[in-house]
């Protein structure tokens, strides 16, 4: 997979985002309606499989140190394969390239393959926070990420 940064208004970005959004409305019966709101100061990676966007995934800066997962998904086709992984770790390489040393994200208590691929990627759960703090289906992570030296 060869992963490529792309910006917010990126059509590929955007289908991948929108196909994101209707499957997770399908598996927590969220609101139809939803749009893809692209955040300025994400940045954002797409994996790209024979041509074909099939991946995404941002950064988005909370503080100083700390910037948060957004975005992650792999079409379904092309899942089993490593994708997520690949792109998890290019974006805490991002991460790294840009100053942070923490990484914190947020994903739903339904979505147990997520909360395996963060386990097993050294996240460690933590208290859920911000805007995710009144919804009982967010579960939320946290890794510090080793200083370059």
């Amino acid at each position: 997979m060869l992963i490529e940064s792309r910006a917010s208004s990126d059509p590929e970005l955007a289908a991948l985002v929108v196909a994101q959004q209707r499957e997770l409305r399908e598996a927590d019966g969220g609101l139809d309606g939803q749009v893809f709101m692209p955040h300025d100061d994400a940045r954002y990676l797409v994996g790209v499989v024979g041509g074909r966007a099939v991946g995404c995934g941002a950064i988005q800066p909370l503080d100083r140190d700390a910037a948060e997962v957004k975005r992650m998904y792999v079409r379904p086709a092309h899942r089993g394969q490593g994708f997520a992984r690949q792109l998890l770790g290019a974006l805490e390489e991002l991460a790294l390239r840009s100053g942070h040393t923490v990484l914190r994200l947020e994903t739903g208590s339904y979505l147990p393959g997520a909360i395996q691929l963060y386990l097993s990627s050294g996240y460690a759960e933590i208290p859920v926070y911000g805007e995710y703090v009144d919804n009982p289906y967010s579960v939320c992570f946290e890794k510090r990420l080793p200083v370059l030296a």
